[in-house]
């Protein structure tokens, strides 16, 4: 069996060592692709992932960085092969490698750091919620720091406190206006900082949640790029813009 195509999350660590050295280093002995090899191969695998003992081996790394070579038409040669993702990853970050700098560092800290994430499943958008446009990695980190029981906790006491009811800061729902005693206390949270801003260890703040109806997060995770909490408003509250 073959081991799965490139993710999108190896592909941005992939094509930001691309940038970082010469064509005549895209060899399975050049310490950097070693490196990023080894960081590749300690992604855990999602659950009932297949993986030859091969997989992101040094010189499967180097092949990588020829493909992307054959796609980048600043460049002469490389190596046909990949797949669509590669072009897609290519052609969204060859004309912002400053994000790609911020995003391949957050992925690598992500996986880096001791701060666990939560177990990879083979079924991440069971609950409707597409990967964004970072990768699965901080997209996972994203998902822990909105489930976090504690900080949701603090966050619907400070909105009660304030505003005596808890409704959706987009559409305005209010679960116990709607459903009574049954609907009290209900509402979700949603985490308003970008994936590669939330760095492993960093405090999210109150200011960093927003409180919304379970219609309206979903519709923020439904595609990507996951939608900012402007963006949503002006969706739901068109005439409001």
């Amino acid at each position: 069996m073959r081991n799965k195509p490139w993710t999108r999350d190896e592909l941005i660590l992939g094509l930001d060592l691309y940038y970082k050295i010469a064509p005549s280093q895209y060899h399975r002995t050049e310490p950097k692709i070693i490196e990023l090899s080894q960081l590749l191969a300690a992604i855990p695998a999602l659950d009932g992932e297949f993986r030859n003992e091969n997989y992101r081996s040094p010189s499967g790394v180097a092949m990588k960085l020829a493909n992307i070579a054959y796609i980048d038409p600043d460049r002469s040669g490389g190596l046909r092969g990949g797949g669509s993702l590669d072009r897609q990853v290519f052609e969204e970050f060859s004309i912002d490698q400053e994000r790609l700098r911020e995003i391949a560092t957050a992925i690598r800290k992500a996986l880096e750091s001791d701060e666990p994430l939560p177990p990879p499943t083979g079924n991440e958008d069971d609950e409707g919620t597409e990967e964004a446009t970072e990768g699965r990695i901080l997209t996972r980190q994203h998902k822990q720091r909105e489930r976090n029981r504690k900080l949701v906790k603090r966050k619907k006491a400070k909105v009660l406190k304030e505003k005596g009811t808890l409704a959706c800061e987009a559409c305005h729902f209010d679960f116990e206006a709607a459903y009574g005693p049954h609907g009290a206390g209900f509402i979700e949270c949603h985490h308003t900082q970008p994936l590669h801003t939330l760095t492993p260890g960093s405090k999210t703040k109150l200011e960093d949640l927003a409180l919304l109806c379970a219609n309206c997060h979903r519709m923020v995770h439904a595609k990507r790029p996951w939608l900012t909490m402007d963006q949503l408003k002006k969706l739901v509250q068109p005439g409001n813009e």
